[in-house]
């Protein structure tokens, strides 16, 4: 099976940078979506192999489109990108302008880049698109194992719940096109989105579960939502 291109959003750190070094690693052509192109150019050259810089801010369509026109075909598209309020706030807490940020980056930035980049995905002949979610959007987790949070972080972890629902809106629509659409719950890890702990794991190891998913064989599953163990989170 041929899967040899392939772009991740946010990848000049975190999860991101690693899932690119690993499919760099596995012989992909990588491009490393970063909104600064220092950045960008930075990542490509750390993680090397053929490793590319691209310009492209999730939250502004004009940046996304030229983007988008620099890339003719695609076999996996990587959302990762995503951020989180500093401070883990209760519902009540939040006001509207922080759901509105939150979501204008893990969600509508989502739709904006997979929408933009459908035709050259149309043109690969094996095409994955891997959300980056987390087990807090889980509702099934929320009401259950994750009560005690008692309902903190509201805006990032239901963007992530919605990011799920459009998993499997976009896998349920895209299967005439054979494009395997599924989400990772990455687990908590060591880095910038978490700002308020130390106590998380490698990023390497969710990145290759992310990994996993982009290079899924041609009878592998879509619209799922797994860990990176590759255990069902349920919904």
């Amino acid at each position: 099976m041929d899967i040899s291109i392939a772009l991740v959003t946010g990848a000049n750190k975190g999860i991101g940078k690693e899932i690119a070094r690993q499919l760099a690693q596995a012989g992909l052509t990588v491009y490393i979506g970063s909104r600064d192109a220092g950045r960008a150019e930075r990542a490509a050259a750390d993680i090397g192999g053929d490793a590319r810089p691209l310009v492209l801010d999730v939250t502004d369509p004009a940046s996304v489109a030229v983007a988008a026109e620099r890339v003719d075909t695609l076999d996996v598209l990587v959302n990762n990108a995503g951020i989180s309020p500093a401070q883990g706030r209760a519902a009540q807490d939040e006001d509207a302008d922080t759901f509105r940020r939150i979501y204008e980056t893990n969600v509508f930035g989502v739709v904006t880049v997979t929408n933009a980049f459908l035709p050259a995905l149309r043109r690969s002949e094996h095409p994955r698109i891997v959300n980056i979610s987390s087990g807090t959007g889980s509702l099934a987790q929320a009401t259950a194992s994750m009560a005690h949070y008692r309902g903190a972080f509201a805006s990032y972890r239901s963007s992530k719940t919605a990011l799920n629902a459009l998993t499997v809106f976009y896998a349920q629509s895209l299967v005439d096109d054979d494009i395997k659409v599924n989400s990772l719950a990455p687990g908590l890890r060591r880095t910038d989105l978490n700002t308020t702990t130390t106590d998380g794991g490698d990023p390497a190891e969710a990145a290759a579960g992310a990994v996993r998913l982009a290079l899924l064989p041609d009878d592998g599953p879509s619209g799922t939502f797994v860990n990176w163990d590759d255990t069902s989170v349920p919904w």
